[in-house]
């Protein structure tokens, strides 16, 4: 199954390292564990994601997706 990068949402309810750790036992592939802002990148088939909703803690979990903000002076900026 096609991997996706995903952003996961958590709460701080539980230590974020706790989270990551079951989120990894899940079969997400964590990335970045974001303590300050309470989020956890990484990536997963979509199967897996739909698990990782169900892991205390955490709060929502959605795609990652690029952004190009282009370059400065443009007028499309999305």
């Amino acid at each position: 199954m096609p991997q996706k990068s995903w952003i996961v949402t958590t709460t701080s309810d539980r230590p974020i390292k706790d989270i990551a750790k079951d989120l990894q036992d899940a079969g997400f592939q964590v990335g970045n564990v974001n303590d300050e802002i309470q989020s956890i990148t990484g990536s997963a088939a979509d199967t897996v994601a739909e698990k990782l909703r169900s892991v205390p803690g955490v709060v929502d979990v959605a795609p990652d997706m690029p952004i190009d903000i282009g370059p400065p002076d443009s007028e499309r900026t999305w």
